[in-house]
């Protein structure tokens, strides 16, 4: 399969934004069969989550920012961990010159 150029991962880019988190994540587990996981909401800065995916036979990285932040229950000493995919960053990898 050939690479992705600008306008390709732009769209892919435009794609994604619409998903949710979870939608995003099986739609790139799904778009390469050699492509791999990089790192899995690992916390980036304070409140972001990043997940990185390196589809390799596109020649492309995917990054998934989410936010992180916690609520209050109804039951006490408990606390919801709530989540909201706010950018997608779509960048070629070094070897995609297209």
């Amino acid at each position: 399969m050939a690479y992705l150029n600008k306008d390709e991962r732009a769209k892919l880019q435009s794609d994604l934004d619409n998903l949710k988190f979870n939608q995003a994540n099986g739609r790139l587990k799904r778009m390469d069969s050699e492509g791999r996981l990089v790192y899995y909401r690992s916390a980036q800065r304070v409140g972001q989550w990043w997940t990185r995916y390196e589809l390799n036979s596109l020649g492309t990285m995917v990054t998934l920012v989410e936010w992180h932040w916690d609520e209050d229950t109804l039951k006490a000493n408990r606390m919801k961990s709530e989540f909201e995919l706010v950018e997608v960053v779509v960048e070629p990898t070094p070897d995609n010159r297209t």
